[in-house]
Parts: C-alpha cells; structure tokens; sequence
C-alpha cells in the first residue's frame, strides 16, 4: 500500500492544478479506475482514506485521478471516455439525461448529503444573519451548478432574491472564486474546507454561516458513470463503492485528530491542525451519507433549487438516473 500511496500522492501537486497526473502503475490482477473529481477538498476525506487506508487496495483497485475543477469538465470527461467515473454534483447527469442522451450517465453512489461549503466574510460577524446580505455581493459559484443554485436556495428561503435584494456573482470560474476574492471582487465568498479554514487562520476573512446547515439534506457530490462502462465494470463498481463505504465508516466513527495525519499527503503545505478542524468542521454538519445510495426526498429537494433557479426544464424520475443497488449490497455487507 505504501508504494501506491506514494505514487498518488507524488503527483498530487497536479491534480491542484487541475491537470492529469500520470496512472499507477498497472500490477497483475489490479484495475485502475479513471476518476475525476469537481474539486479538491478534505470534503470529499472519504475518497482519498479509502487509498491511503488501503481499501482501495483490497478491491485490487488502483485510482487514476484527475480535478476537472467544475462538474461540466468532470462530466465532459466522463461521456468522452477519458474518465470512467465521475464525482460531481447530479445535476451535471441530470442534464444529459433531459437533453435526451442515448447513454445517460448512472449516479451509482452518493458521498455528500449537504453543501460543503462556508460563506466567507472580510470581516467578523459573530451575529451573522442571512438577511445581512442585502445589498451585499456573493462569489457562489457557477450558474446552473449546485453550489450557486444551493445558495440560492437558502437566499429564496429567506426571502432574500438575486438581482433585487443583492448580487450573485456567476462571472469567476469555480476554481478561482477564492483568488478573486482576495484580490478584491465581492463582498462574501463561498469556499470548502481546508480553503475556508486557512483563509480564516491567515486573518483574510470569517466563516459566518455553514451552507449546508441553512439548506438541508441535497445530494451533493455523487460517483457517476455511463451506464456502457458499468455494464462491463460491474464488480468494479462494486469494489470501488465498498471502499468508499469502509471509509466513511472510519471517519465517522475515528478522531479527527487520528484521521488527519492520513490526509497530509493529499494536501501538501496543509497542517494537521487545520485538516482535523476540518474534518471535525464536515462531521459536525453531517456531511457524509454512511450508505451510498440516494433517497427519493432529497432527490425531489434537488430537483426543486434547480428548478427554483430555472434551470429545470422537466423533472426526473429517480429510477431514471439513479442505481443504489450497488451502494445498497456493499452497506448492507458492511454494517450487516
């Protein structure tokens, strides 16, 4: 385990830069899963412990892992074929299956149950409200996207509006919200942690609100993939879920402060003070599905802040673009 954990680690430093890294290497009786994700954040802890726990290792799988840095990159890559599986937001699925696709891609786990991330401030609120944001301007990420339409959301549930009562900034990339805002652009400024975290501890700005707390239960981040490539990959499949499944039991049920030396090498020049708050931070909030499989009501609650946001043009049944039957047999093995 040790050597692949090296080999990943190693290259880390491009998969932040939102460019490929080079394959493990190919040993005898191991698959190597092209994975690509959304972002790089210890909100997804789960994903990178079951490496370096070795879980992944059990399975006699291998990750090749790549940051599309937004879900529309991560889904383009997956119905390219130059990722297998896909961890993004489902609503990045949900278009293609509305758009009428003949190969719909297949969420076939969910990781996330509420939005990662934190809403930053340049200065300290301890009485934060949400109406406080009136007049204000919001960095919140990219139209059409679950975090922006998350936000939203929680806005709308407030009774606050964009464009009437303050401005949501849609014009920064996804990845570079934080770089604009330090320089200057917006008011507040959503980020996942450790950003958020470090952001605070340099004394740039202050965490106010926890996104996901004031929105509920959405799936957030799912492992998606085309229903060609699971056909031919179920036991993969399977494996890959059975892994994330052991990890997210380790982490909700370990010390943070245990679980974030497992994490250093993921996130290089991060300390394991600001990774254990972090952890701490995400299981404070439920941030975890403990089974992978996505349920009927938060499924109705995604499609409702997209539609909210108008970028529904019909709804969906679940049974269209969900499989929990994966999820379901290795939760089932795991907790029995």
């Amino acid at each position: 385990m040790q050597k692949t954990t090296k080999s990943l680690c190693g290259v880390l430093a491009a998969c932040l830069t939102f460019l490929p890294f080079s394959a493990c290497g190919k040993d005898d009786g191991y698959t190597t899963i092209k994975l690509n994700e959304v972002t790089h954040s210890v909100f997804y802890a789960p994903m990178y412990l079951a490496e370096a726990l070795g879980y992944f290792e059990e399975e006699k799988i291998k990750i090749e892992l790549t940051n599309g840095g937004g879900a529309d990159s991560v889904m383009s890559a997956v119905l390219s074929g130059d990722s297998d599986i896909g961890f993004c937001g489902p609503e990045a699925a949900l278009y293609v299956l509305i758009g009428g696709s003949s190969d719909v891609p297949t969420v076939i786990g969910q990781l996330t149950k509420r939005d990662g991330s934190f809403l930053v401030s340049r200065k300290a609120e301890p009485n934060f409200k949400w109406e406080d944001l009136k007049g204000k301007e919001i960095l919140a990420g990219r139209k059409g996207g679950v975090p922006a339409m998350t936000f939203e959301y929680v806005l709308g549930e407030h009774g606050l509006k964009d464009g009437t009562d303050l401005t949501l900034n849609y014009d920064v990339a996804f990845n570079l919200m934080v770089s604009a805002f330090e320089a200057g652009t917006a008011d507040y400024c959503t980020m996942f942690d450790p950003t958020a975290y470090e952001y605070e501890a340099a004394g740039k700005g202050y965490v106010v609100a926890s996104v996901g707390e004031a929105s509920g239960e959405v799936p957030y981040t799912c492992f998606i993939a085309k229903n060609s490539w699971i056909e031919k990959n179920e036991d993969t499949a399977e494996g890959f879920l059975r892994a994330i499944t052991k990890a997210v039991k380790y982490v909700n049920e370990t010390d943070s402060k245990t679980v974030a030396p497992y994490l250093t090498s993921y996130f290089e020049g991060t300390s394991e003070a600001s990774l254990a708050a972090s952890v701490e931070r995400y299981r404070a909030i439920d941030a975890w599905r403990t089974e992978l499989t996505m349920t009927e009501a938060s499924f109705n609650r995604l499609q409702d802040i997209i539609e909210n946001a108008g970028e529904l043009s019909r709804r969906a049944q679940m049974s269209e673009l969900v499989d929990n039957s994966f999820a379901s047999k290795v939760y089932n093995e795991i907790y029995k």
